[in-house]
């Protein structure tokens, strides 16, 4: 299934969908009234409930007055994790285009670097990514595919690591690389809506293989991204063990698995992120997450 967040104006109050086709959404508080309405509790809620949901919106057409038009709703962020873990370095292209632009190792990391981003981050489709000049002139855009986590996960070996995986969203890790390059990951990184996603969580039925999906992030139409999932150096399994070695994955986690080549920082001059600019990544599968840029 294909989870989306939405409400009926850009102010009211968001609720639970799952897509019908390519344009229109169940909204599942009308279709099965004891469902939670965000989709981090629906996950937190377990197998049963969500086997019980599949069953009903399977099952046959659904109502009509049941279904909207997704044009005549607004998208939001399909979840606000309780946490998101980023992955850096994970694709051997930006590993060797950081080492020449951001003052890392060329080497390949022998473990997943890690670092996290806050749910304050978060915003959803076509919600502005913040342009603070007085805090950053070098925004800067990663295309990454986002786990879903669906179980709790504490010290889970890479053999049983997707029996926690919920589903796939897209991740746009958004940076400002002089704060990085200051020392100050957490600026760098975690600074409010630095952490685009959506625009739905696909479940992990509908996405076989995660590591052969394509990848892509434009700049106002000029493609700057492109890649796949398949040239991740630590698959998913490997990222799953690792973090909970030390971390305890909740139900609604999201793991940002890393990005492909072609950020601003590494391009020739670097070219970063202004006011008035619409990013966009796509992952093949999951659909198109756009967001404008905007001065703050």
């Amino acid at each position: 299934m294909r989870f989306a967040t939405f409400s009926h104006t850009a102010d009211g109050e968001p609720r639970l969908g799952v897509l019908v086709g390519d344009d229109a959404v169940l909204d599942l508080r009308l279709a099965v009234p004891d469902v939670p309405g965000d989709l981090r509790a629906y996950i937190a809620a377990g197998p049963e409930l969500h086997a019980r949901v599949q069953s009903i919106v399977y099952s046959g057409t659904p109502r009509a007055d049941h279904v909207v038009p997704l044009s005549a709703v607004v998208l939001h962020a399909p979840l606000r994790p309780g946490k998101i873990v980023g992955v850096g370095l994970n694709y051997a292209e930006h590993v060797e285009e950081s080492s020449r632009t951001l003052d890392t190792d060329a080497r390949r990391p022998d473990r997943p670097v890690l670092f996290s981003k806050p749910a304050t981050a978060v915003i959803g489709p076509d919600q502005p990514i913040e342009h603070n000049a007085r805090m950053t002139a070098q925004l800067d855009w990663e295309c990454e595919l986002g786990v879903v986590i669906g179980e709790t996960a504490r010290s889970v070996p890479g053999a049983r690591a997707f029996d926690h995986v919920f589903g796939y969203t897209v991740v746009n890790d958004i940076s400002a690389r002089d704060q990085r390059r200051s020392g100050q990951w957490f600026f760098s990184k975690g600074q409010d809506t630095y952490a685009p996603l959506g625009p739905i969580v696909v479940t992990a039925d509908e996405i076989p293989d995660p590591h052969a999906l394509g990848m892509e992030l434009t700049v106002n139409g000029e493609r700057r991204q492109k890649g796949t999932s398949a040239q991740m150096i630590f698959r998913i399994p490997e990222l799953i063990e690792e973090i909970t070695s030390g971390v305890t994955l909740e139900p609604g986690d999201v793991i940002a698995t890393g990005s492909p080549q072609g950020v601003g920082a590494a391009m020739d001059p670097p070219t970063f992120l202004v006011p008035g600019d619409l990013v966009a990544a796509t992952i093949e599968g999951i659909g198109t997450l756009s967001n404008p840029v905007k001065a703050v």
